[in-house]
């Protein structure tokens, strides 16, 4: 049964924040010994060498660890009854930060334990009964403030709704933290003296709670005011260790009643013993007082709910908010967690040897600490994770020369007056024999963005040798090589006595993207001693390509004019914009955006697919000549972007078009405009040109796709960069469009028809400027009469 309800009620939730935490969330009061998770799994830890790396769960200072790790299979298991009334009160969020540490080498791994709220309070009243005293005068709709329940328990566990038992002349109101009885028949003390009602206050759990109590309400004859605090909310600070009787702040409630009525006493509403344990209140003037000396480290908050009752029993609440500032009364604690001794004497400087904990209980600069130790011995003491120390070699150790060490380690704390402590290591060195030079890794990794800098540093390889002067002095080299069948050396170039790397040249990552190196360690002794280790250095993608418009082409002699059927409708798909960008990753990703068009309203660009579709159908009040023009923009950062113009022609046919004029008409091309007119006005350049087209026939027909010199253009495949082609349809550029573009020399006016897409059924086929197949037959000469795909027609 507890297995059962263990796999539907403890949660786990387990995630790597920027600060690699790791996470677990249960449920409070599960039994001994059940697993929370497995936390050598999520940080991929090797359970087969949890024992002998030491692992163990660690809790700052001397607190309780309440979770174990099982050391054969890496499970988080609890190891203490988890009461999170008892560790977080009323906080909604109840985390316990604990450390998984792992000896040689030292690792630490801070992980989070979020302890989830279970149903196990029930509602409770401050007191057995709530006594009421009102006048008969009162009005109906008059409201009579009553003292909420609590709940230990937090969230939906907590209080969520009261009730009233049915009676004559009272209702019950609940907002939020606020009950009021709501009078809604006027009372009559010679009727009925007294009135017992029954309040119950119902949590939100599963099962549910509630707790009860009586409201005795005692009939009087006139008391119309209740007190009134002169603040909804005091605040006071409080340092701790405070002196008993210090006064931390003074509440004040005024009645508006005299005599007996206007007469006020201030004592506690709903607090715990403790806290009644800590401060007491003078009943006349106000006056909280400290009874017993304040711990900061203990409780940082008090809350306390204050009551003012004038003579005949109205009352009123308030709040009082008392915040702990924290004196500096705890002095640093030293804890030798791993101690390696004794230590061989050929150990590489560096080497740690030991891990040290400091706690201090204080908080803010009274809780910082900094560590040091004596300077006559050969360690130091590194700051590595939260307040772990690890103490490493700073030096060669010889046996011969010192055999024994005693290491005084002070801890000092920042608070005014510092407090220190002081714990002395004793540590024993080892005879060993020598080695060569080691690199501190197996290999390493050098990530740098393309155009980097000729000279700019790529990474740092580092070799250790714990022999003795020269014998232990490293120098580091590349090994001879090539890279893209250039030497390495004319790519890298290696610092002999730092191991640091740097480019020799500016990378481009549409060249080459990542290539290995090899990097040698050699000492000064004789003979020498060395060892490699691999480099591979990864050359990182920017954005230094803009997108490159393929279709349609950049404006030259001529451009292209595109026919859209009058008959068009809604949703009709009438042309494409086809880019490529020679990037990678995001910075490849295009997006395509219509920037300015004639009718804003009329087309639509597609945002990845560059689809060019009409938003509604075509009205005779639309221009017959569209410009659009498209913007082309990657995903890189900053974006970099291309534009192209689009030229539309609303129109079934050539023929309607009395004169086709340029759109984007410019000087250049009125030039064009008045030599043509002039050589079709030249009888001899006529029958020139009529020769021409001839032969341009014969020629096309040789081979394929077949262009006929009446000024018809196709766009090839060829015309599509080889590295962009995609055959399938499914990438940036699509096979399965096919065009027909008329260009017109002679009028300087050009339209683009579109034929169809395999995918998409843009129009109707009568109402499309599709060619037959015979036209084609006729127009190519092929024998199945079918149309090359891609082909453009020229008038």
């Amino acid at each position: 049964m507890m297995g059962l309800k263990l796999r539907y009620f403890v949660f786990f939730l387990m995630w790597q924040a920027v600060n690699g935490d790791a996470s677990y969330s249960f449920q409070e009061e599960i039994k001994r010994g059940s697993v929370i998770g497995n936390i050598a799994k999520d940080l991929n830890l090797d359970s087969r060498k949890l024992s002998a790396r030491n692992a163990r769960v660690d809790a700052a200072g001397n607190r309780k660890r309440y979770c174990d790790i099982n050391l054969s299979t890496g499970d988080l298991i609890v190891a203490d009854r988890i009461d999170r009334e008892e560790l977080c009160g009323e906080k909604l969020s109840c985390v316990l930060k604990r450390d998984l540490v792992l000896e040689n080498p030292l690792e630490l791994h801070p992980f989070n334990l979020h302890i989830l709220d279970i149903n196990d309070n029930s509602p409770q009243f401050n007191e057995e009964s709530i006594n009421i005293e009102i006048q008969e005068s009162a009005v109906r709709g008059a409201r009579f403030e009553i003292e909420e329940a609590h709940d230990a328990d937090v969230g939906q566990n907590s209080v969520q709704q009261y009730s009233l038992q049915n009676n004559d002349n009272f209702n019950l109101a609940a907002d939020g933290n606020t009950i009021e009885l709501v009078l809604e028949k006027e009372l009559d003390r010679e009727k009925q003296q007294e009135i017992n009602l029954l309040l119950t206050a119902l949590d939100g759990g599963s099962a549910q709670r509630s707790g009860t109590v009586v409201i005795h309400v005692t009939v009087l004859d006139a008391n119309d005011n209740a007190p009134v605090f002169s603040q909804a909310v005091y605040q006071a600070s409080l340092p701790e260790n405070s002196p008993v009787d210090t006064v931390v702040v003074t509440v004040s409630a005024s009645d508006a009643d005299e005599g007996v009525n206007g007469d006020v006493i201030y004592d506690f509403g709903h607090v715990t013993d403790d806290v009644k344990k800590i401060f007491s209140i003078d009943r006349k003037n106000g006056k909280i007082k400290v009874n017993r000396a304040i711990d900061f480290e203990t409780v940082t908050t008090y809350d306390l709910r204050i009551k003012a009752k004038d003579g005949l029993g109205l009352s009123s609440y308030t709040k009082v908010i008392v915040e702990i500032t924290d004196v500096n009364d705890n002095i640093p604690v030293i804890y030798v967690k791993s101690l390696a001794s004794p230590v061989p004497e050929n150990v590489k400087p560096g080497t740690e040897v030991g891990i040290i904990n400091v706690q201090d209980a204080d908080s803010n600069n009274n809780q910082q600490v900094r560590c040091s130790i004596q300077q006559n011995v050969p360690f130091k003491l590194v700051p590595s994770i939260k307040n772990y120390y690890s103490l490493v070699t700073t030096g060669q150790l010889d046996r011969e020369i010192e055999s024994d060490y005693n290491i005084t380690i002070t801890a000092t704390d920042e608070g005014s007056p510092p407090l220190s402590s002081s714990k002395t290591v004793q540590l024993s060195v080892a005879d060993i024999n020598d080695n060569p030079p080691v690199f501190e890794e197996q290999s390493y990794s050098a990530y740098v963005t393309e155009n980097n800098k000729p000279g700019s540093t790529l990474c740092s390889v580092t070799a250790r040798d714990p022999d003795w002067r020269q014998n232990g002095t490293v120098i580091y080299s590349l090994l001879p090589g090539e890279v893209n069948g250039a030497p390495v050396s004319s790519y890298l170039s290696v610092n002999g006595d730092t191991g640091v790397i740097h480019a020799v040249r500016s990378f481009d990552y549409e060249q080459f993207r990542s290539f290995k190196v090899h990097v040698t360690a050699r000492d000064n002794g004789s003979p020498p001693l060395s060892s490699n280790v691999t480099v591979s250095v990864f050359v990182a993608d920017v954005n230094d390509n803009s997108p490159q418009i393929l279709y349609p082409a950049p404006e030259g002699n001529s451009f292209m004019t595109e026919l859209v059927p009058k008959a068009a409708h809604g949703g009709s798909l009438v042309s494409k914009v086809i880019a490529v960008d020679a990037d990678s990753g995001q910075n490849a990703w295009l997006s395509y955006h219509i920037v300015k068009s004639t009718d804003p309203g009329l087309f639509t660009i597609g945002l990845h697919s560059g689809e060019i579709r009409t938003q509604r159908d075509i009205s005779e009040s639309d221009s017959m000549k569209q410009n659009l023009i498209v913007s082309v923009k990657d995903n890189g950062q900053p974006s970099l972007s291309a534009t192209c113009s689009m030229y539309l022609l609303i129109s079934d046919n050539l023929a309607e078009v009395p004169e086709l004029k340029d759109i984007s008409y410019d000087e250049k091309n009125s030039k064009l405009t008045s030599y043509l007119i002039i050589a079709l006005v030249s009888v001899s350049t006529f029958f020139l040109t009529f020769i021409i087209i001839i032969l341009g026939v014969r020629f096309c027909r040789r081979r394929k796709p077949r262009l006929l010199f009446d000024g018809a253009v196709a766009i090839p495949s060829a015309y599509l960069p080889p590295n962009y082609a995609d055959v399938d349809g499914t990438g940036t550029l699509r096979s399965t469009y096919n065009y027909d573009a008329y260009l017109t020399t002679g009028s300087r006016t050009s339209d683009f028809k579109f034929v169809s897409s395999y995918n998409d059924n843009t129009l109707p086929a009568d109402q499309t400027l599709r060619k037959s197949p015979s036209d084609f037959a006729d127009a190519f000469g092929d024998d199945d009469g079918s149309p090359e795909v891609g082909t453009c027609f020229l008038s």
